[in-house]
């Protein structure tokens, strides 16, 4: 008996220990630190960190010490506020903009009480007493403020603190000036779309006319206009406009105000679609060269253009074209040199992504990298020595390194060449900061110089490190595996706790599988996987056709085909993964979030009884259903495409479904409308097919909240452990 009251207790101890295991995972007690908010002085000697959200503070990149205490939240005169989220210097650094409390609209966009800082008389003053404002500008000057409010544009001058509108015609849910509509912030990934001229006189902007476009209705059930004893009676509405594949996005144009004039005047782009995005508006160091990017609604056309601000003609300076689509992110690649006479470019032209010289003009000057690999960010082009700084998969494409190649094609490797490395370079690129990680290795983060050597290291997650190897709990491996069609696909496994390879596994496939996505990686990630390895499960994940940094062919293979070649490649990944000694091929699940959630539902309605069970959480279920932007770009309008929208739609093939799926999903999710769910649940009850579901009462497409996560991930597991521990 005594030996029996022993065991019991160990178990109790064991599942209580595994049990906080999940819940520390799933509260980020495992996520490594870093080093964020490092804010390059103008001198490039010195940086700024936001410390306890109350202090700015400068640091010396040479040196590592604290040389001086910019901004002191506690000390302001005439103004106080306990502490700020954020800030922005002006471009002579005497100023400085500074918030706290944030309103979200969606995902990125958020209004808030900003302030100004003047660090010679310590004053901080209310950018403006007449409401919440949006991402607000300092000129190059510094001598004005530019920011939106309620779909409108207002001018700041702090020489005699003054406001004044710039435009007058914002109204919701028809014109929007100078920040974006739904579906640009989403998919072109900008909350600012208005910029200063160099000599600070004009403001160009683009103007969003959203009138057209179809509005969608979502409720909220927490919340309501009548209460009855802390009851909400009646559920409220959130209307926004969404264009879904096919349906009028938003007409744009550009514009640009004088202030001198109080004018605003549309500039002639000289394009003779009417149907077009702009995703970025940058103004090159020239007074008369406002560089406009255009992109064709089928996202296979990039234009740059120069519009001359006071003539308002334009000029097509360059022109990128692709058989698939151009990623738009390319723009942000763009570097126009301070003499005015050269800019970069990143283009896919020859099947991988590469950087190139171009001067002014639009004529090529030279490529500046070159090879068979991609190069996944470029940091920057410094002039002076005529030396661009990249980061690149050369190495691998599961690792990334950070690179330098100078004028004659001399190429230096700044990182190690293990795993991944992120960088942020100094406004002289004297200096960067080196946050790298592996697939086992929590993230260090090293400041570097130029030449890569390291000067300090400035966070290495010593604790964690010690933390998380106390738990004993196993590492991850990588694998390679070639499929039925000669295609070499890579993954990673973790085996369970005490491994033992005479045992047969349940085994659960994690994916995520859209387009350019990557989720083997050499990086640290530490997910519920490794709690799963702690109950018994072996958890594998491969990156099928269509992921990234295996180049152009490899990403876009899947264009006007979603979810078809993607799902060959999971169920693959399944047969591989059966064939293994250790696991029982008739106990593998799969799961996956947003695309991913797509991805299960696809993989569990091939026909073949590949997978007993899977989760779907957030699932798009059919493309018709999803924004404009990304869907088109990846498979083109449902009139162009029809078969390919159809090819894969899991509503289309809810017939087909083999094994018990639960779907999970917020009921205030903006992005992958809770719709989609609905629409899916009814395709399987005509097909006469089963599914659990779980809702999440007002969540958006995060699904947020400590508790919430807490509770999504035991519905999970508990989900799990009926259906492949049997």
């Amino acid at each position: 008996m005594k030996h029996l009251l022993s065991i019991i207790l160990f178990l109790s101890v064991f599942h209580l220990a595994s049990a906080d295991l999940l819940t520390d995972i799933t509260d980020g007690k495992y996520r490594a630190k870093t080093v964020s908010g490092i804010k390059s002085m103008n001198d490039g000697e010195h940086y700024t960190l936001l410390q306890n959200n109350k202090l700015i503070v400068k640091y010396s990149y040479k040196t590592g010490q604290a040389v001086d205490t910019i901004f002191d939240a506690s000390t302001t005169k005439l103004n106080k506020i306990e502490q700020i989220r954020g800030y922005e210097f002006s471009p002579n650094e005497q100023k400085i903009l500074v918030y706290n409390e944030q309103k979200f609209r969606y995902r990125r966009t958020f209004t808030s009480e900003y302030y100004v800082f003047d660090v010679k008389r310590n004053e901080l003053k209310p950018l403006s007493e007449k409401g919440p404002q949006e991402v607000p500008l300092f000129s190059p000057d510094s001598r004005y403020i530019a920011f939106a409010r309620e779909n409108n544009l207002y001018l700041h001058k702090l020489d005699f603190g003054t406001e004044s509108p710039i435009t007058k015609d914002g109204e919701f849910g028809k014109v929007i000036n100078g920040t974006p509509d739904w579906v640009y912030e989403e998919e072109f990934v900008n909350t600012r779309y208005f910029v200063f001229s160099p000599d600070s006189k004009l403001v160009a902007f683009v103007k969003f006319n959203e009138t057209d476009v179809p509005t969608y209705q979502m409720q909220k059930y927490l919340q309501s206009s009548l209460m009855q004893d802390g009851m909400p009676l009646y559920p409220v509405f959130q209307s926004f406009k969404y264009p879904k594949p096919g349906q009028p996005n938003s007409g744009v144009s550009l514009c640009v105000y004088d202030d001198f004039y109080k004018s605003v005047r549309t500039v002639n782009l000289g394009t003779i679609e009417t149907d077009f995005y702009i995703p970025r508006i940058k103004w090159t160091k020239e007074q008369d060269k406002l560089a406009v990017f255009v992109l064709n609604r089928n996202q296979n056309r990039l234009d740059m253009i120069y519009a001359h601000p006071k003539s308002l003609v334009s000029k097509l300076i360059l022109r990128e074209e692709d058989k698939y689509y151009v990623d738009y992110d390319i723009i942000d690649d763009i570097y126009f040199t301070g003499d005015g006479k050269y800019f970069t470019f990143v283009s896919e032209r020859n099947g991988w992504r590469h950087a190139y010289l171009y001067n002014m003009n639009g004529t090529l000057s030279k490529a500046l990298t070159q090879g068979n690999f991609d190069v996944t960010k470029v940091y920057g082009y410094d002039e002076t020595k005529q030396t661009l700084y990249f980061q690149s998969a050369e190495q691998s494409p599961l690792q990334r390194d950070v690179y330098a190649v100078d004028a004659k094609g001399k190429k230096t490797r700044l990182t190690d060449g293990k795993g991944t490395h992120n960088a942020l370079f100094s406004s002289t690129f004297a200096y960067f900061s080196d946050d790298a990680s592996g697939l086992n290795s929590p993230n260090v983060t090293t400041m570097r110089n130029s030449k890569g050597e390291s000067i300090r290291i400035l966070e290495d997650n010593a604790n964690l490190v010690a933390e998380f190897k106390s738990l004993n709990l196993p590492a991850k491996e990588f694998f390679s595996f070639t499929t039925s069609e000669g295609i070499l696909l890579n993954g990673w496994m973790i085996k369970p706790v005490n491994f033992d390879s005479q045992k047969k596994y349940p085994a659960l496939m994690t994916q995520y599988s859209g387009p350019n996505s990557q989720e083997v990686k050499d990086s640290w990630n530490a997910g519920w996987e490794y709690y799963l390895a702690s109950q018994g499960y072996v958890v594998a994940s491969v990156d099928g056709r269509g992921t990234a940094a295996r180049g152009a062919q490899f990403r876009k293979c899947t264009y006007m085909q979603l979810g078809v070649l993607e799902t060959k490649d999971q169920v693959e990944a399944a047969k591989y993964l059966g064939k293994q000694s250790f696991i029982d091929k008739n106990r593998i699940g799969i799961w996956g979030w947003s695309y991913g959630g797509f991805m299960t539902l696809n993989a569990m309605s091939t026909g073949e009884k590949i997978f007993k069970a899977g989760i779907a959480v957030a699932p798009v279920t059919d493309w018709r259903l999803y924004n404009s932007a990304y869907t088109e770009r990846f498979m083109r309008q449902p009139k162009e495409n029809n078969g390919g929208y159809d090819a894969g739609s899991p509503i289309k093939h809810a017939a087909n479904l083999n094994g018990n799926v639960l779907i999970i999903h917020g009921t205030a999710d903006d992005n992958v409308h809770v719709q989609n769910t609905y629409l899916y649940l009814d395709a399987l009850l005509k097909a006469d097919k089963q599914a659990e579901l779980y809702l999440y009462t007002d969540k958006n497409h995060s699904i947020l909240g400590k508790e919430t996560r807490r509770h999504l991930y035991q519905k999970k597991f508990e989900f799990l452990e009926s259906e492949l521990k049997n």
